[in-house]
């Protein structure tokens, strides 16, 4: 294994984890941002909608916002969500500017994309 070989300029470092407490490390890689559609009830289904490879210059908080605006739409458009549908509800994992994400996300509020 060669990680620090200049052979993809792309490249960034990604959080891997392990088992165990303590076992996680930065390995080299691309990372990706995922938009996942979960079932709602008792269950772990899921469906992957999106997957967006990260650069090492972007800003996490806008493509996550270009991202969940994309598949948002989508889903309308496809007519997977309709007016009188439950609102879509989005979860996060940790470390996302959340506060800055909902800025960016304000106008969705009141748009097509919102079923009030």
């Amino acid at each position: 294994m060669r990680p620090d070989a200049g052979t993809s300029p792309g490249r960034s470092f990604c959080h891997t984890y392990a088992r165990g407490r303590g076992q996680a490390h930065m390995i080299p890689g691309w990372p990706y941002s995922f938009v996942a559609a979960l079932e709602a009830g008792a269950t772990s289904w899921t469906a992957l909608l999106d997957a967006v490879r990260l650069r090492p210059a972007d800003d996490l908080t806008a493509v996550t916002a270009a991202q969940l605006r994309a598949v948002i739409g989508e889903l309308a458009r496809a007519g997977h969500h309709r007016c009188g549908d439950p609102d879509i509800l989005v979860v996060l994992d940790a470390g996302y500017d959340t506060a800055r994400l909902a800025f960016l996300l304000a106008d969705e509020k009141g748009s097509k994309f919102s079923r009030r």
